[in-house]
């Protein structure tokens, strides 16, 4: 059930970056080239990733995948934690809380690396 949430979760969250890119652009560090491409680039990989961890053919290449993606995508919850001003919709301590947050994301993708 949990790797079904798991897959699930990327799936929405991927569809997400088409259906607001903006959003995921406002959270890009200025220095990541062509924030646009890079939107909808990790939106397929979430997408892709999530139908994968559900297909047991895919699975360890798709967790695979999920662990390297969030470990890229890491350095835009440093960025927004540091720049605070940017987002001010979300409370600070939200912006931090995102942080060490992306760890256990990566510990459950990992948990299916292992087949």
């Amino acid at each position: 059930m949990a790797r079904i949430l798991f897959g699930v979760l990327f799936v929405l969250a991927g569809m997400l970056h088409f259906v607001k890119p903006g959003m995921y652009v406002k959270i890009m560090p200025p220095m990541v080239p062509a924030p646009w491409m890079m939107v909808y680039l990790s939106g397929v990989a979430e997408i892709l990733g999530g139908v994968g961890v559900l297909v047991p053919v895919t699975r360890q290449a798709a967790a695979w995948g999920l662990v390297a993606l969030l470990v890229c995508v890491w350095p835009a919850n440093f960025y927004m934690a540091m720049r605070p001003e940017l987002f001010p919709g979300i409370p600070v301590w939200a912006l931090w809380v995102r942080v060490p947050m992306q760890m256990p994301m990566i510990w459950w993708a990992w948990m299916y690396t292992r087949g």
